[in-house]
């Protein structure tokens, strides 16, 4: 019978069953020793010292016994671990984009999502990129967690058992919202989940610009309804008069095509007043002139 959200469920709750059970016991029975001892052999009980040469039975007791006990803990972590790197050859590929403050989803036909959508009882690999620094792809419902590490391949794979939703967070600190970089995981049925994954209309209505932005998670930094977030609001934007500090000097900009440009490619050469400077990385590899674009003529409607 299958337990838990996952395949993985199960094994690694044996696995801190075990580990725990082993810790809660040696910790009861040390701490029940230390305090007969006390009792024992204080002062008034116990007088004069004794010295005590040696005990060999003893001290192969406390070397076998731990080593056992270490032996069984790798075991069953080792027993729950293997699997997680044995991934199916039919498992369903995902590429998950880790970056400050957002986890995107990208889907073998090209579709993009914000949460990720996954069919009941189909193993599915994610392909886990991130795009700026250090972050952990974490669903405590599968007992699973990865790191996304810069300009490194790793991945992970998972069945889920139970249809429903479930939370997924970044267990790495990565900066100022890290907190905020939640999203879930949507297990539906295959027929629904095939549905969804051939369903474009919604991308296909969307204007590329703001297709663009959510897919490099700019809204994660910038609202569009002026209020404050990490970066300023893109409301109103273009064409907006703005105070800025350029290699120490303050000066006054309109946020026009060009502005908006360097902006993305080169985000802290004039950064605006109020706002921290190296927050945002440099779009220069990660965006094309023509996606730039798309972009700017986007944020000229948002008002």
């Amino acid at each position: 019978m299958k337990n838990g959200a996952s395949t993985f469920a199960q094994g690694v709750d044996l696995s801190l069953y075990i580990i725990s059970g082993i810790s809660i016991f040696f910790l009861v029975a040390i701490t029940a020793v230390m305090i007969y001892f006390v009792i024992r052999y204080n002062k008034k009980r116990n007088p004069k010292a004794t010295n005590i040469e040696g005990n060999n039975t003893l001290e192969v007791l406390w070397t076998v016994i731990p080593t056992i006990l270490v032996l069984v803990m790798f075991y069953y972590g080792w027993m729950g671990y293997k699997p997680m790197r044995n991934v199916p050859a039919d498992a369903i590929p995902v590429k998950v984009y880790g970056q400050m403050w957002k986890f995107s989803f990208e889907y073998a036909n090209g579709k993009l999502s914000d949460s990720l959508v996954v069919p009941v009882d189909k193993p599915v690999k994610l392909f886990l990129i991130s795009k700026d620094v250090n972050h952990s792809f974490y669903i405590p419902a599968f007992r699973l967690k990865e790191d996304l590490i810069p300009g490194k391949n790793n991945f992970l794979w998972f069945e889920a058992n139970k249809a429903g939703k479930y939370d997924v967070m970044c267990a790495e600190y990565c900066g100022q919202l890290h907190s905020a970089m939640l999203t879930s995981v949507n297990v539906v049925d295959v027929k629904a989940y095939e549905k969804w994954l051939s369903d474009s209309t919604s991308a296909a209505n969307e204007h590329p610009g703001l297709t663009l932005m959510k897919k490099n998670a700019c809204f994660s930094c910038h609202t569009q309804d002026g209020s404050k977030l990490v970066g300023p609001s893109f409301k109103g934007v273009f064409g907006r008069t703005e105070l800025v500090d350029t290699d120490g000097s303050e000066h006054e900009i309109v946020v026009n095509e060009e502005y908006i440009k360097r902006s993305v490619k080169t985000p802290n050469a004039d950064v605006v007043k109020g706002y921290m400077k190296g927050l945002m990385v440099p779009y220069d590899k990660i965006l094309t002139d023509e996606q730039i674009d798309q972009i700017i003529e986007y944020l000229k409607t948002v008002k």
